[in-house]
């Protein structure tokens, strides 16, 4: 088989994130100014943070989705680039405002504040063959955000699949608590990749370990984000642990897409799944070192450093 020319294709959405940090941050109404320490426009989205992970891990990435012809959008292209992320695939919109998340972060909780724009525009036909052929692995995240995505997205993995390619899945939180339409996806998917309450809320189960238990009987591989605990992830009946890193937090913004990207890299490389989970821990924990889910995200030489 020829050599693909991506290791990994990202579709989803590509938005930043303008985070206000303050340790002791407590915002109100009724024309309240409220001052705060620090502020940074960044990289954000689960898709675009995931995609910026990983090729700063050594992948291959390029992404999909949709953005608008305006300044966030801009940002959001120049930034990736600079990641080196190719951002070819990406459609630009010139009906559509670039989505925006702002994130009130202090010490032991965040707010977020999110304007969809064209967040939630992409398709599944916009994900074209030609891009899927040249790449090894899509990766899809937000799933319950990504409501034009939906409808299409079992059979673009089964296209993704009959091309050769194998699939991730990261759902993040669904708002509306229905919790629909996964299961159908998890058969064509390889790598399930929730967090513990997301697991939780899958299964019904009350304990991590047997939802994921009852994840794996679904798809290949289930990673699942325990916080500050590690993670646990499950092939078969093979159940792995491994811890989080003592790093001192500046604030948790994408640490579970980082998470995802240390994943995928010990998987597309070959790893076992214990070693691939111990990179997904220390990728995870390491971006949490700065504010915004890019900034600290580590090389793959940085996370080794850490026992894998």
């Amino acid at each position: 088989m020829a050599s693909k020319d991506f290791d990994l294709l990202v579709a989803g959405e590509i938005n930043p994130d303008l985070i206000l940090s303050d340790p002791n941050l407590n915002v109100g109404f009724g024309q309240v100014e409220s001052l705060v320490q620090d502020a940074n426009l960044t990289v954000g989205g689960s898709s675009a943070i995931c995609a910026c992970g990983a090729a700063r891990l050594g992948l291959r990435v390029a992404i999909v989705g949709v953005v608008g012809d305006d300044f966030f959008g801009r940002f959001m292209l120049d930034s990736l680039r600079k990641r080196g992320v190719d951002v070819s695939p990406v459609q630009v919109d010139i009906q559509q405002k670039t989505g925006l998340s702002v994130i009130l972060s202090r010490s032991d909780d965040r707010a977020i504040l999110t304007y969809t724009g064209s967040m939630l525009s992409l398709r599944a036909e916009q994900v074209s063959d030609d891009w899927l052929r040249r790449s090894r692995h899509l990766h899809v995240a937000g799933y319950f955000l990504q409501t034009s995505l939906q409808p299409g997205l079992p059979g673009l993995f089964r296209r993704a699949r009959a091309l050769g390619l194998t699939t991730s899945l990261d759902t993040n939180w669904d708002p509306s608590g229905e919790w629909s339409g996964v299961t159908g996806l998890l058969p064509l998917t390889n790598i399930f990749q929730p967090n513990e309450n997301e697991a939780k809320a899958l299964t019904g189960a009350s304990e991590v370990d047997g939802a994921a238990a009852q994840l794996s009987q679904q798809c290949d591989i289930v990673a699942v984000k325990l916080g500050r605990r590690g993670a646990l992830a499950c092939q078969g009946s093979l159940m792995v642990r491994a811890p989080a890193l003592p790093v001192q937090v500046a604030d948790t913004v994408g640490a579970g897409d980082s998470f995802n990207a240390g994943f995928l890299c010990g998987y597309l490389n070959g790893w076992p799944l214990e070693r691939s989970l111990q990179l997904a821990c220390a990728s995870g924990s390491l971006s949490t070192r700065l504010p915004g889910g890019t900034e600290a995200q580590p090389t793959l030489a940085e996370a080794l450093q850490y026992g894998n």
